[in-house]
């Protein structure tokens, strides 16, 4: 896995790494609000070996006394040494017990002895440590004598009232939840990226299931349908602001890719469907259509979902007849074709009357002339049903130029595409690509980067008239080489 998919994983799960290490700093904090403080003072005794006559004797002393201070470490975790410390302070514990609350070094090269007690509040861990100097000293003049030269322990430093707990550290505790939180978030998001057959990458479908992806289109309000009208985003009209612009741009970019993807042979019909309802195949047939006559191509749209017609609906046209009756030589086809309204060039047939056998229709001999036929004249586009629930797609497949597959980014299963794909390549359809379908703008600076966007707020302020007379002359100048 490449680092640009870790950071589009992390990207897209911010809110489960937030949310579990929030909920781990929480739950760390609640539990040390409930546990028992403890409180630690220290307190040091100097262990000596009385006065000396001269250099030798004390040098002899000072060596003597950090000889034995190595053994007072254990006497001061000694049962003697606490039980004189329980009846100092009158405590009522055990021995045991409370030797449990001592610790005790001897720094290094020393003669000095740091005793730490803890206890549940600072002034019994305040009494407790001084408590055990003075009784590790008489432990130790009642072992060593009482003499001058013996070996005695001094106290040299009291220990002094602790401000705060040593136990729980809570600051530590929340750092410490805080990175634990955080990693089992990175991990939960891999996990869940892992689990989640959602296509939403435009490189794990190309990489995945080995087709061109044509081009994705941008989540955008325009696109959905309302009152059942088929949205158009290129032509004369269409908004120019940052998001129309974009949204235009990226089915002007699919009909580049389908005019130049084969150069030994021009597409002239093509099948636009999905693997569900809902992926809006319809609004992207009906945009790749009209971008096609936006270049001054002759091009028809032809609705070929005899189940659940929708295109002359959705621009507003009349879908009494249509290519039903057509391929039951009822009607002629000069009588049905509709001029599309605001979009010259660009022609529809509906689909008419549901008939009793749809996928026979559209596989019929008659269909296959028909298509011949117009693709004679026209650039042709065709809406069929979804792949899944219907075999229609799949049987159009064979008698046009190739299929183009609609699904929806972050809804559309790997699955599905997959079973879609294969469906299509059973009967030998020229798969010509596929197009993500509402891309959400989180994705699209993902994938194409942060400037996603901004070149178009910054600096495009034409219309769409005026870009598509641009194309054209452009594409005269490349017709004279």
């Amino acid at each position: 896995m490449r680092i640009d998919e870790y950071y589009r994983i992390l990207r897209r799960h911010w809110k489960v790494i937030i949310a579990a290490t929030l909920a781990a700093i929480a739950v760390m904090f609640v539990w040390d609000l409930f546990q028992p403080r403890v409180y630690q003072a220290s307190s040091s005794g100097y262990v000596t070996a009385g006065p000396s006559q001269n250099l030798s004797e004390a040098s002899f002393g000072d060596q003597l006394a950090k000889s034995r201070a190595t053994s007072y470490v254990d006497v001061a975790q000694s049962r003697a040494v606490a039980e004189r410390v329980i009846d100092d302070l009158n405590l009522q514990t055990t021995p045991a017990a409370l030797i449990n609350q001592i610790s005790v070094e001897q720094p290094t090269d020393t003669v000095l002895l740091r005793i730490s007690a803890n206890a549940s509040s600072p002034e019994q861990a305040q009494a407790i440590a001084n408590a055990w100097v003075k009784a590790l000293a008489a432990q130790v003049k009642q072992i060593e004598g009482s003499s001058a030269n013996s070996l005695r322990v001094d106290v040299v430093d009291p220990a002094q009232l602790p401000s705060s707990p040593v136990s729980p550290n809570t600051k530590l505790d929340l750092i410490i939840a805080g990175i634990v939180g955080l990693l089992a978030g990175i991990g939960l998001a891999m996990v869940r990226s892992q689990m989640d057959g959602r296509l939403r990458d435009p490189n794990k479908v190309r990489e995945q299931f080995g087709v061109p992806v044509l081009g994705s289109v941008p989540q955008n309000s325009q696109l959905s349908k309302s009152e059942q009208r088929i949205p158009i985003v290129v032509g004369e009209g269409v908004r120019t602001d940052t998001e129309g612009l974009i949204t235009a741009e990226a089915f002007l970019k699919m009909r580049t890719s389908l005019q130049y993807m084969n150069v030994d042979r021009t597409l002239r019909v093509i099948v636009v469907s999905s693997p569900n309802p809902d992926d809006g195949k319809s609004t992207v047939a009906a945009n790749i259509a009209a971008s096609v006559a936006l270049s001054g191509e002759r091009t028809l749209l032809v609705d070929a979902d005899l189940r659940r017609p929708s295109v002359a609906t959705g621009f507003g046209l009349l879908d009494g007849a249509g290519l039903a009756e057509v391929l039951a030589h009822r009607v002629d086809l000069a009588d049905v074709l509709q001029e599309a309204p605001e979009t010259p060039n660009l022609s529809v047939l509906a689909a008419g009357l549901t008939p009793p056998n749809p996928s026979e229709m559209v596989g019929s001999k008659a269909m296959k002339a028909l298509l011949d036929d117009l693709s004679q004249e026209y650039f042709v586009v065709i809406d069929a049903p979804p792949l899944l629930p219907v075999t229609d797609a799949a049987i159009l497949g064979t008698q046009v130029d190739g299929v183009v597959v609609v699904i929806t980014a972050g809804k559309t299963l790997d699955h599905q595409l997959e079973t879609s794909l294969r469906s299509l390549r059973e009967v030998h359809a020229d798969i010509l690509g596929v197009v993500m379908n509402k891309l959400t703008q989180r994705d699209m600076q993902s994938y194409y980067g942060s400037g996603y966007g901004t070149y178009y707020g910054r600096e495009v302020a034409a219309p769409s008239t005026q870009r598509g007379s641009r194309e054209r002359a452009l594409r005269r100048q490349r017709s004279k080489k």
